[in-house]
Order: structure tokens, then C-alpha cells, then sequence
């Protein structure tokens, strides 16, 4: 769904007319709430909130498996290493870009 001009509400409007507002996003409509003209609030339905909960995880749940395909990838290809030498090589990475912002 995209949002119009119409939709878009600033925060003194939207506190005189809660009501009508919550009977629009009721109905399907989706509104931003601005302050001082900037974007801060969406309203959208619970359930349609509830329905992109539910994209998100499955999203994160299908970027998990491709991490994993990958991993099994390196594996099987032998680039692997033992998980203390990756944890010391980690650190000193770290430590040399604190290093390196810091000077």
C-alpha cells in the first residue's frame, strides 16, 4: 500500500481527531504521524502489524538458513579454521580499528 498526501498527519491534527484516524487505519488506511514536519509515528491495524512480525521473522529465519548453506559451503571447500584462532584474529582486528579511529 502506498501512502498519499492525505495520509500524512501532523501531530496536532492527529491529537484533535484520534478518533476519525483510528476509524481510517481501522478500514485499511495506513497514516504517518509527523512533529514539526518530519516523519516520527505510523499508524497501521494490529493485525496488519502482526502480519509484518510474522514477514520479519520468517525473513530473518530464511537469512539464517542461507548463513548456514554457506557455512556448510566452507566446509566442504576446507576453509575453515579452529574457532580459537578466529576469536584472536577477531580481537586483534577489533583492537587495531579502535586503534586506528582513535588516532
Amino acid at each position: 500500500m502506498t501512502v498519499s498526501v492525505k495520509d500524512i498527519v501532523a501531530f496536532s491534527r492527529a491529537r484533535m481527531n484520534l478518533s476519525d484516524l483510528v476509524q481510517e487505519v481501522e478500514n485499511g488506511a495506513e497514516k504517518i504521524i509527523t512533529k514539526n514536519g518530519e516523519p516520527v509515528v505510523a499508524m497501521i491495524d494490529a493485525k496488519r502489524l502482526d502480519h509484518y512480525h510474522r514477514l520479519e521473522r520468517s525473513q530473518i529465519h530464511l537469512l539464517l538458513l542461507g548463513e548456514a548453506e554457506q557455512g556448510w559451503a566452507d566446509i566442504e571447500a576446507g576453509r575453515t579454521q579452529h574457532a580459537r584462532e578466529g576469536l584472536t584474529a577477531l580481537r586483534a582486528k577489533r583492537q587495531r580499528t579502535q586503534q586506528g579511529g582513535n588516532a
